[in-house]
């Protein structure tokens, strides 16, 4: 996909609303930039141990962003998040774990974040082929009456027994369980990179009190923000967060402590903005950004995920993980719609605003 092709697909005006966007909030000087020495750039100062390093090379060197210091991932943890039906109904065959593999090789990934169950039972076959992230907890979805917490579903041996590059985690910050989730995500990250693996943190928000006048404030700039300052803070090497749709959730709800130049120098209500303040509490960049693709909406999934992508990559971010939109559909129609987002990351003219 080139740029004319993406100029195309979202109209002129939306194109040069994202495309030549200037940032004047937070300068793109004082941000850590992915490129592809970034491992010796950050991480070979840090704490992190060598096999820590040789997997985050792994992930990044694999693909067709190999070697940019940009990832692709396909995440397919929805059949334990949504359930199976929910999520595999639309396209049948993703019902088969092999298949979910499949995509993520013939769609170019970086690597695959999926259960245990899914990995597990075809590990042998393709873990020394595409980077293996297993995701060690889960929102069950099948208790009744429903409720929200993230479990632990394994160990982190048995992660890496499988061979699996890293792991990855979800704390819904901001709920009633999140402290001893901090707490269980903290221990295991740590054992996981005393055995050599990478982590990826999903720091998403819930609390019925985020949502006030109508407005979800669990998708902020300056609450995901500070979801992933925390997320830094436990050592996450990767961060995952949806793409912020609002700001001002601090003040709206009235509850913690901000400051007044978070709203009036360093953010805008740009999308690109938004994004870059998620960025800059990751320790400006030093921790990748991985933004979510988000549900599939069906016709507007291509100009979706392009969009998202455009956001992440001009505000500073690391890359995109993006799976129903992928995953929900026919082999090549979702080999495609990857190949897409890539094309963005691979796309020179398509700078840091």
């Amino acid at each position: 996909m080139k740029i004319d092709d993406i100029v195309t697909l979202l109209g002129e005006e939306k194109a040069n609303y994202l495309l030549n966007h200037t940032s004047n909030t937070i300068s793109k000087d004082q941000l850590h930039l992915p490129k592809a020495s970034f491992i010796d750039d950050i991480w070979k100062d840090s704490n992190r141990n060598i096999n820590v390093l040789r997997n985050l090379s792994a992930i990044a060197n694999h693909g067709r962003l190999g070697g940019t210091g940009y990832v692709s991932i396909l995440p397919v943890d929805q059949g334990i998040e949504h359930s199976a039906g929910a999520s595999f109904a639309p396209n049948v065959p993703m019902f088969d774990a092999e298949n979910i593999v499949k995509l993520a090789i013939e769609g170019g990934c970086n690597a695959v974040a999926s259960t245990y169950g899914v990995l597990g039972i075809v590990a042998r076959k393709y873990a020394h082929k595409i980077p293996l992230i297993v995701k060690i907890n889960h929102n069950e979805f099948l208790s009744y009456p429903n409720s929200y917490d993230q479990i632990m579903f394994g160990t982190i041996k048995d992660a890496w027994n499988m061979g699996c590059a890293a792991v990855g985690a979800t704390i819904y910050f901001g709920s009633e369980e999140s402290k001893r989730q901090i707490v269980e995500v903290a221990k295991a990250f740590e054992y996981a990179h005393e055995l050599g693996m990478a982590t990826i943190l999903w720091c998403y928000l819930r609390n019925s009190a985020f949502k006030k006048d109508g407005v979800d404030y669990s998708v902020s700039a300056d609450l995901t923000g500070q979801g992933n300052h925390l997320g830094v803070t436990i050592q996450a090497d990767i961060i995952k967060q949806k793409m912020p749709e609002n700001n001002g959730g601090y003040t709206a709800i009235n509850f913690g402590k901000t400051d007044k130049r978070v709203y009036s120098q360093l953010t805008t209500d740009h999308p690109i903005d938004l994004c870059r303040y998620q960025v800059a509490n990751c320790y400006m960049g030093r921790v990748g950004l991985i933004n979510s693709g988000g549900a599939s909406a069906g016709a507007t999934d291509l100009a979706d995920a392009v969009t998202t992508a455009i956001i992440n990559k001009r505000a500073g971010g690391m890359g995109l993980i993006s799976g129903r939109k992928a995953f929900q559909r026919p082999l090549k129609e979702g080999v495609a719609l990857l190949n897409s987002i890539q094309d963005v990351y691979l796309n020179k003219k398509i700078t840091i605003a």
